[in-house]
């Protein structure tokens, strides 16, 4: 996975789960990948050694990693999406009666039945 794929993969699971990191997790953390601080400049402002800064980055990641294996939250949201996207796509078209089957199927999901 090349930097910016792991990037953007970073940010949508810390938008679904950086709530659940510590305070200082998600300092580091959107300093780092939203604001576009270097390891040193986030190291000075927090008074830490750059490898402090470091650490802590890789385990705030891994964490957020961890969330989505066992709540997949990030998973079922492009699932649901997924449906819409063809949902739309059947009622464009006028297959009306297959949009409503997967809608139906898509509500099921939902409700866990």
């Amino acid at each position: 996975m090349d930097e910016l794929t792991k990037n953007e993969t970073l940010g949508d699971l810390y938008a679904y789960y950086g709530a659940l990191l510590t305070k200082g997790q998600q300092s580091y953390f959107e300093d780092y990948y939203y604001n576009d601080l270097s390891l040193g400049e986030i190291a000075q402002n927090h008074q830490v050694s750059r490898q402090a800064v470091y650490d802590n980055l890789k385990r705030s990641s891994k964490i957020l990693q961890n969330f989505e294996a066992k709540l997949k939250m990030q998973q079922e949201f492009d699932q649901i999406e997924t449906v819409l996207i063809e949902t739309i796509t059947l009622l464009e078209t006028g297959d009306n009666k297959t949009a409503q089957n997967k809608l139906k199927k898509l509500l099921q999901q939902l409700r866990g039945e």
